[in-house]
């Protein structure tokens, strides 16, 4: 077992021995061995015991807490010296503008292209000729990401590319019973924007454990700013893997294995302290989670070696790469997806 997640609202996570022991309302979920774990995600409102804290710090084993809606809350973080010398570099290269301004460049362009990719290849699919004009008006942004004179102005091409995008993003849905009309979050008031946020902080916590695994620090970016609580870099890295996550998202909806009765709706007086206007109920989660599993394993051709690879490792390969130009001070090449 690599990845724990704990989805169940209000349940508690206990050791018992050499497994860990899900319960709610008294009663046991699931029991889990212990070995093996790497990662443990715990979402909505469940909680862990004492014991359970003392083996992921023994273990140093990755633990996120997040919202019901996908929205990061913490980390548990274990303190590693053993790459100081790798984060003096990053801190040294990032604190100069020109090479912070490129990188920042590279990763819009690259972005802009993945969305654009993903809007041609349906609108050829769908016969949707409103995709290929959204499409080629995001490709239009590519040279300009490039041409940018500072990282504001970067920054606006970016959104301004996001919001066209998601202009279009609608007309990729092929289920009736599910509507997009923009993208909304913090919190999401739909189900699709819902399923969104949540898969993106799946990638993005994937991508953490590549910044980690590399000796990163993740909280020192170049295109976003830095923000308390904001791992930076890491949500510079995951948006190359973004249409990944639409993509996932976009087949769960398209062929019906996300149904709207798999969420939970509240108006503005139905909703309690810290309750969501929409929410995943926890069988859709866990449906949502293996769909995401599987989208890790999937096999892509990773260009730098011309062989089929791993989603997974793919991801922190890309992280390791980071590391390496960081060192030798040249620019980063974000994943571009297959045409």
């Amino acid at each position: 077992m690599q990845t724990l997640y704990v989805l169940e609202t209000g349940s508690y996570l206990k050791k018992e021995g050499e497994t860990l022991v899900i319960v709610k309302d008294k009663q046991r979920v699931e029991t889990i061995p212990a070995a093996g774990l790497k990662q443990l995600t715990l979402a909505g409102r469940a909680s862990i015991s004492g014991a359970v804290l003392d083996f992921l710090i023994n273990h140093g084993i990755d633990t996120v807490f997040m919202t019901m809606d996908g929205r990061f809350r913490a980390r548990l973080l274990l303190d590693d010296s053993s790459h100081t010398a790798l984060r003096q570099q990053q801190y040294v290269r990032l604190s100069d503008p020109v090479y912070k301004q490129g990188l920042a460049a590279i990763i819009v362009r690259e972005k802009l292209e993945n969305q654009s990719r993903l809007l041609l290849r349906r609108a050829s699919q769908y016969g949707r000729p409103e995709l290929r004009t959204v499409g080629a008006q995001i490709r239009a942004l590519r040279q300009k990401s490039m041409d940018s004179a500072n990282l504001d102005t970067l920054r606006g091409l970016e959104g301004y590319g996001s919001r066209l995008y998601f202009s279009a993003f609608g007309l990729l849905l092929r289920n009736e019973d599910f509507h997009f009309h923009g993208r909304n979050r913090r919190p999401p008031r739909d189900p699709v924007n819902a399923l969104l946020s949540f898969v993106y902080t799946l990638f993005t916590n994937e991508v953490l454990n590549g910044i980690k695994s590399a000796g990163l620090d993740p909280y020192c970016g170049a295109l976003h700013e830095i923000a308390a609580g904001r791992p930076s870099l890491a949500c510079d890295l995951v948006e190359e893997w973004r249409p990944v996550a639409e993509r996932l998202v976009l087949g769960l909806v398209n062929r019906k294995a996300i149904r709207p009765d798999d969420f939970v709706y509240r108006d503005e007086q139905q909703r309690g302290e810290g309750q969501l206007p929409v929410s995943m109920k926890p069988n859709a989660a866990r449906a949502l989670i293996a769909a995401y599993q599987r989208q890790l394993e999937e096999q892509l051709i990773y260009p730098p070696t011309g062989l089929k690879t791993a989603v997974r490792w793919i991801i922190h390969s890309q992280c390791r790469q980071f590391a390496e130009r960081l060192t030798s001070g040249q620019m980063y090449t974000p994943f571009q997806m297959p045409r």
